[in-house]
């Protein structure tokens, strides 16, 4: 996934959770109730980080992951 802020994206399509990794902060946060179809859209954005900003970021609800 070529992209200046995220460095990395996972998705499990059973609990509609998309996790992001950020390259500036290196953190992963997930975001919940992400559907299917959103995922599919952000994976073939040529902008990955304009296409999270526009349909990802402020609509669904996130957490830090700290696990890492």
């Amino acid at each position: 996934m070529p992209s200046t802020s995220i460095r990395k994206s996972e998705y499990d399509p059973d609990t509609e959770v998309l996790s992001v990794w950020f390259v500036a902060s290196g953190k992963r946060y997930d975001y919940d109730d992400v559907p299917a179809e959103v995922y599919a859209a952000f994976r073939a954005a040529f902008a990955k980080g304009r296409f999270f900003n526009e349909h990802i970021r402020e609509r669904f609800r996130y957490r830090l992951n700290l696990e890492e």
